[in-house]
């Protein structure tokens, strides 16, 4: 999974936008729960015990509600009235409520308190989205990866703005090996 967009919401979008199409990276709970550890909104060991087939489904579903808006907003598009209703409601709700407690070594770490529920994480990712969309510093910074079929979308906070791909090492690499490639054609022929 790839955490390098700028944003958790952006992440999330992450999710379906992989170089080449690839696969639907959130299939079940496991996956989503590696996506929540990864993401940073829930600590390695924090129980999950319901996390199951209706977490993976409102994750995308918010997902979908994101991406329609974020979409909207690269492309000049219309407005995308359902998916901002769904966005409000879920940042609407309260977010899961942080702790610190020591861990064995008698360090301070953080840790979710009470109970995790989906709904709470949810709304963690629906509020970043509404904070992205209503941010015009954070909007003028958006971008669609410039690579061969990637569609991935990320924040370019690089020195001028110059940023093409969503990631140098996938993305960037894939191009500069490919540029490399025509220019030895070029040079053979």
């Amino acid at each position: 999974m790839w955490f390098d967009s700028g944003r958790v919401c952006l992440d999330l979008l992450a999710t379906t936008r992989t170089p080449g199409g690839g696969p639907e990276q959130i299939r079940d709970g496991d996956e989503l729960r590696l996506w929540l550890v990864g993401a940073g909104l829930v600590p390695d060991r924090t129980p999950l015990g319901r996390l199951g087939p209706d977490w993976v489904a409102a994750f995308r579903d918010l997902r979908a509600d994101v991406d329609h808006l974020v979409r909207a907003e690269l492309g000049g598009g219309g407005p995308q009235e359902g998916s901002l209703a769904r966005l409000n409601a879920a940042a609407a709700g309260p977010p899961p409520g942080l702790c610190a407690v020591r861990d064995q070594e008698g360090h301070l770490v953080r840790e979710l308190c009470g109970r995790v529920e989906c709904a709470g994480l949810l709304s963690t990712v629906a509020r970043d989205a509404v904070e992205l969309l209503t941010d015009p510093g954070d909007l003028a910074l958006l971008r669609t990866c410039a690579g061969d079929g990637c569609a991935r979308v990320y924040l370019d906070t690089s020195r001028g703005h110059r940023r093409r791909w969503c990631s140098s090492e996938l993305c960037g690499n894939r191009e500069r090996v490919a540029r490399h490639r025509r220019r030895r054609v070029g040079t053979a022929g």
